[in-house]
């Protein structure tokens, strides 16, 4: 991978102060998880009426039994001089779009002093056609404000949101683990995005430093970059990781699977047969499969106009066919039944296209529509499947990408730089967890809120 030289100049001595005098962007390095990390590193500001705003107030601060743990300074006034470190606000019960002044104008007052790799989340519930007019002007407002909000923020800090589907409550698993996940620097690189969260289903941890304890993953394309990142991360949440990738990759393949203490298998995944090794290998080494993280992908980029049927076949075989069969091999098993987990890579390209990527982008919104028709097949066993999808991030493949235009890259987003493979690597960990229950065939963007798309 390329080092991002920008990144580091900008934020040297002179340099820095050259580049602040000429008023040319200045990204700052973010924040990303290690273990032992405080969540946050100062108070918390929650801001809202009503009795979900004292619910949250209540499980941050650790003062409700079921939130003991956390134990997070919070506050529920801007304080003038205070220095927050994070702000939720919780819009749960605005009916009208004049309810967002008060909490939004409130957050105001303290964004200026927002402290370095800040947080500020909403929760909020869905806007509706069935709904009445000021209603869902409302609810529709809060994703307005936040994107935009998102837009505005420095020193590396983010704006999230969480939209909780009506009759779901506000300490349902997925909402605290999904506010805790965006609380911490687990979501470095995961800005302007709001995650729909549809029921109550899933399950808090007995540790949130381990909460895949006894699960057990595969992972495609294991080898190197994003998909080893991927194993290491769900290794270090306690999750025992099959590696899978191809033959070729042998040698990097065993390293990463000797270095997660898991096992390596290799295996092309468009072989005809590849769900039933899969999952046969996963039952005499483990006795169990409950996470199939689909990370394998290639690319074979041409403007269609010059595109060949060997390249456009290749990439749509490895993307997504390989996916819809292993998946359907899998679930017809019968072996994924105790709240399983499919997580698949789609791309932002998938979302907004990119040119000279038809064959990509083809397969990418294929994986975003296919977890959408999936999730409702696991639905009976407590499962889900869902998508994440980067942008740019510093791999080999973007190493390869012309200078001017990986500058360019890096530099269209809020957060005005790539992302690193761990930063997809903690998204995907998130929505295998037990908590992410309640996400049902979503798409998570991991692109620092990227100037294309949504």
């Amino acid at each position: 991978m390329s080092a991002d030289t920008y990144l580091e100049l900008v934020n040297g001595g002179v340099t820095g102060t050259l580049a602040k005098k000429l008023g040319l962007p200045r990204p700052t390095p973010l924040r990303r998880f290690t273990p032992g990390q405080a969540l946050v590193d100062g108070p918390v500001l929650v801001l809202g009426p009503g009795k979900d705003a004292d619910t949250l107030a209540r499980y941050l601060s650790g003062t409700d039994d079921a939130g003991a743990g956390w134990d997070l300074d919070v506050r529920r006034h801007a304080d003038e001089g205070t220095r927050f470190a994070a702000a939720v606000l919780v819009l749960t019960e605005v009916e009208h779009p004049q309810d967002l002044s008060a909490p939004l104008l409130a957050l105001s007052a303290v964004l200026k002093t927002l402290a370095r790799h800040g947080r500020i989340i909403t929760v909020s519930r869905p806007a509706r056609d069935d709904q009445a007019p000021a209603l869902a002007a409302a609810r529709q407002g809060v994703d307005g404000a936040l994107r935009s909000l998102a837009k505005e923020l420095r020193g590396g800090a983010t704006g999230n949101g969480l939209v909780v589907a009506d009759g779901v409550p506000v300490d349902a698993p997925a909402v605290l683990g999904g506010l805790r996940f965006l609380l911490s620097s687990r979501s470095a690189y995961v800005d302007g995005q709001l995650l729909a969260i549809d029921s109550e289903a899933g399950a808090l941890p007995e540790d949130w430093d381990r909460p895949l304890a006894g699960r057990v993953a595969v992972v495609t394309g294991a080898a190197r970059g994003i998909g080893a990142a991927i194993a290491d991360t769900l290794a270090r949440d306690g999750a025992t990781v099959i590696a899978v990738d191809v033959p070729a990759a042998g040698e990097a393949l065993t390293a990463v699977a000797n270095r997660v203490g898991g096992t390596a298998l290799q295996l092309d995944v468009t072989a005809k047969d590849a769900g039933e090794r899969l999952l046969r290998h996963a039952l005499d080494r483990h006795g169990r499969l409950d996470i199939v993280v689909h990370n394998a992908g290639i690319t074979r980029d041409k403007l269609l106009a010059n595109m060949t049927p060997e390249k456009w076949e290749s990439v749509l075989a490895v993307n997504i066919a390989a996916q819809l069969r292993i998946n359907e091999a899998l679930l017809t098993s019968g072996e994924l039944t105790d709240a399983p987990r499919i997580v698949s890579l789609a791309s932002t390209s998938g979302i907004a296209g990119n040119r000279g990527q038809t064959n990509y982008a083809a397969s990418k919104g294929g994986v975003i529509g296919m977890v959408r028709a999936t999730a409702p097949l696991l639905a009976p066993f407590g499962g889900t499947a869902n998508a994440v999808a980067p942008g740019f991030i510093e791999t080999e493949m973007t190493a390869r990408m012309p200078t001017l235009t990986r500058q360019v890259a890096r530099r269209l987003s809020s957060l005005q730089q790539g992302g690193q493979p761990v930063d997809v690597a903690e998204a995907v960990a998130f929505l295998a967890s037990p908590p992410a229950g309640g996400i049902v065939g979503q798409v998570l963007r991991v692109c620092g809120q990227a100037m294309v798309g949504r």
